[in-house]
Order: structure tokens, then C-alpha cells, then sequence
């Protein structure tokens, strides 16, 4: 995907959000947007995922498949959480019981089953943002934008949406998010956008090759998460819920660490990204 001279102002006289924004975003990265506040990531944003056109220039080789989790969701749609999710799966090209299906799925993924039959306007913000998140990786999406859609998100749906991110990735799809936690999946981004004074760079933050920290998730570990922030090479540790832990450990430490970990005959490892 490339953007060609991207500007972008509201109105015939408004200011200029983005001024000639140029740039290509590699098939399969992770690309992390930062900025203060109205600096222009959430219009970036919108341009990247189709969501309105540049006023100049052009954003080109989209992915055909595209999804989007705007910073406010709009709950007064005529709804239920199950129903919105359904139809947006037709949408999609979903046939026969295929949509509700992964709407059932979507939503207890996210810890809102519970909620699958009230309609959209009698949830909390918390329930729709689950909501939002849920229907944006209904269709697979080959890009997925995210404009601080961790934000009201209780921490089993924040980690959630972590592993959500992380398996789309291996799928070979784009994502392009914001998030006011520095820590927000660490060590992933392989891209990072720096928005300002109308104009979008890349940050010398951006860390390719060994260097970058792994992920490991694990199960069936005797007393879950406790005591493996003290292991060497540990950098963050998440409970994922169902017997499920999420380490973030230094690249250098990690082949160490993973010995440590299959010492013991009851942990399986899940993954290493």
C-alpha cells in the first residue's frame, strides 16, 4: 500500500490536517502511529483504511479486505450487539450460518456473550468498544486499522485483542494502530509513524532484526503467571485467562528462557513471535 502525496483539509477553507504524505507500507508489517493530540492520527487513520478520500493525492493498492475500530463507536445503531454483528458478516460474504457463527464466537472471544441480545444503545462504552473490535475481525481482514480501539477494554479483552493482532499478523495482513500505552504490544512494530505540523515521518524508534524482544504464550504452568517476572531476561508478563500467560522477554534471553519454561513437563508452549 502506498500513499502518494496524501493532503488532507475539511471543508474548502479549512487547515490543512496532512500535507503531501508520502509513504509505503510493506505487506504483513505492524505499524504504530504516534502524535499529540489533534495532530492528525486519527485522520491518517481514516485514509488508510478507505474510510474517506485525501483531498490531494492518492492512497493507493489498498487490501481488498479492510477493517476499521474508530476511537468512538457509533452505539445508536439499530441493533443488538449479535444482530450488528450478523449483518455486518453478510456484508462481508459470509452465507447460511456462517455469520452468526463467528459473532457467537467474536463475542465470547472478547467477553461479551452476555451481551449478544441487548441492543447496541443500552451498552456500556466498555461492552460496545467489544463490540466494535469483534466486527472489525469478523471478515479476516488483510488490513486492520485501529485508532485507540484498546481504550475502554477491560484487561481480558485488551490481551485479547493483543493475540488477535499478533495472529493476524502471521496471516500476512497489515495493521495500522494508535494507542496511548508505550508498552502496547512491545516489541512488534517493525514501523513506526511520528504525525505533526501536517506532516507524517518515520521515526528512527523503528527496530528490525535480533534485537526485537519475543513474545512466548504458554499454558498449563503449576501457579500460572506467579514468579516468572523474576526469570532472567523477563520484560513483561499478561494472564490471557483460561490457564494462558504471555511473556515479553529480551531477544538475547529468550532461547534460555524457553529451556527454563520446558523444564518443567507441564508447560506447553503456544507460540514464539
Amino acid at each position: 500500500m502506498r500513499l502518494d502525496s496524501v493532503s488532507q483539509r475539511y471543508g474548502l477553507r479549512g487547515p490543512w490536517i496532512l500535507r503531501d504524505v508520502s509513504l509505503t507500507v510493506p505487506e504483513g508489517s505492524l505499524v504504530r502511529v504516534q502524535g499529540g493530540n489533534g495532530s492528525g492520527k486519527s485522520t491518517l487513520l481514516r485514509l488508510v483504511a478507505a474510510v474517506c478520500e485525501p483531498t490531494r493525492g492518492r492512497v493507493r493498492e489498498r487490501p481488498a479486505r479492510r477493517a476499521y475500530v474508530p476511537e468512538r463507536f457509533p452505539a445508536a445503531l439499530p441493533f443488538t450487539a449479535h444482530g450488528y454483528l450478523c449483518h455486518l458478516g453478510r456484508i462481508h460474504g459470509l452465507r447460511g450460518s456462517e455469520p452468526a457463527r463467528r459473532a457467537d464466537a467474536a463475542l465470547e472471544r472478547f467477553g461479551a456473550a452476555a451481551f449478544a441480545h441487548r441492543q447496541l444503545r443500552e451498552l456500556s462504552k466498555g461492552t460496545c468498544q467489544k463490540v466494535a473490535v469483534a466486527q472489525a475481525l469478523l471478515g479476516e481482514p488483510e488490513l486492520l486499522v485501529l485508532d485507540e480501539a484498546w481504550t475502554g477494554l477491560d484487561a481480558g479483552a485488551r490481551a485479547a485483542l493483543d493475540d488477535a493482532v499478533g495472529e493476524r499478523l502471521d496471516a500476512g495482513c497489515t495493521v495500522v494502530f494508535v494507542d496511548h500505552d508505550p508498552a502496547r504490544l512491545a516489541g512488534l512494530p517493525n514501523l513506526h509513524w511520528l504525525v505533526g505540523a501536517g506532516r507524517v515521518r518515520e521515526s528512527d524508534l523503528a527496530r528490525t532484526g535480533p534485537d526485537l524482544p519475543c513474545r512466548i504464550v504458554l499454558s498449563g504452568r503449576p501457579g500460572g503467571a506467579k514468579g516468572l517476572d523474576g526469570l532472567a531476561g523477563v520484560l513483561a508478563v499478561a494472564e490471557l485467562g483460561d490457564d494462558r500467560v504471555r511473556l515479553t522477554a529480551a531477544a538475547g534471553s529468550s532461547d534460555d528462557l524457553l529451556r527454563t519454561l520446558l523444564a518443567d513437563p507441564a508447560v506447553h508452549v503456544e507460540s514464539v513471535r
